[in-house]
């Protein structure tokens, strides 16, 4: 019981710091998951509900303090869903897996610990050819890496001077749910059982994403939780690409 009280305690944790930030969590989720050496068959369909859950209070909140535009999020989502669904269906070896979320994890490493620096003002037009190209390829990656996306899109609104970091924020969210929700549908529940502790840990996410998604969009700097982010993917890249 102690480890499954630790486990909702850290979900709870990856939930917070990363709704704070306009993100579901996913792979935090996945690297407390793998830390705690819960198979993937287990917690597979659980971290996008998660992420769905997590990622949608994150929304409503930046959304209600008037972070998002609609005209940002749909171009991309013309290519992400289908894509993201398509990539949700392609199976790979738990070890292939693993490696290539670690990978995947590097740069959002990198630009969350501003190793990396990106400039948040919008210095460029939006495109509407490369943004249905950005989104065909997050979904894809999205789906594969059973994530929301929002990881790679946050730094791509920021690198391309779409957005700003709370407007970014905001946009992800909302492209999180959506990727989320398409990869659930690849989800074989016919051949899926909740796992015992499966609804504490869904209730200690959602908790954390509440709390934090109400912090970042109305309180906090992300100066500081970026950081604390950045360390948390760090572990996860070193587990799942040296542990794993």
């Amino acid at each position: 019981m102690n480890t499954e009280l630790l486990i909702v305690f850290f979900l709870g944790t990856v939930a917070f710091l990363y709704a704070a930030v306009g993100h579901g969590g996913a792979s935090g989720y996945i690297a407390v998951f793998a830390l705690c050496g819960i198979a993937m068959p287990v917690y597979k369909p659980l971290v996008l509900l998660m992420n769905i859950m997590v990622a949608g209070s994150s929304f409503l909140q930046y959304r209600s303090n008037g972070y998002f535009s609609w005209k940002m999020l749909w171009p991309f989502l013309i290519t992400s869903v289908p894509f993201a669904f398509l990539g949700s269906m392609v199976n790979v070896p738990p070890r292939l897996y693993k490696m290539t979320l670690g990978i995947a994890l590097i740069y959002p490493v990198l630009r969350l610990a501003e190793i990396v620096r990106v400039k948040q003002e919008r210095e460029r037009p939006f495109s509407f050819p490369l943004a249905l190209l950005v989104g065909a390829v997050i979904g894809f990656a999205a789906g594969f890496l059973n994530i929301g996306g929002g990881i790679f899109l946050t730094p791509v609104l920021l690198l391309l001077g779409w957005a700003g970091m709370k407007e970014a924020a905001a946009v992800s969210a909302a492209f999180i749910v959506c990727n989320s929700v398409a990869g659930l549908g690849a989800v074989q529940w016919s051949e899926y059982e909740m796992p015992v502790h499966g609804w504490w840990w869904m209730l200690g996410a959602v908790t954390g994403g509440l709390i934090g998604g109400w912090l970042g969009s109305r309180k906090f700097s992300t100066k500081f939780v970026r950081r604390l982010l950045a360390f948390v993917l760090a572990l996860a890249c070193y587990k799942l690409i040296f542990l794993a």
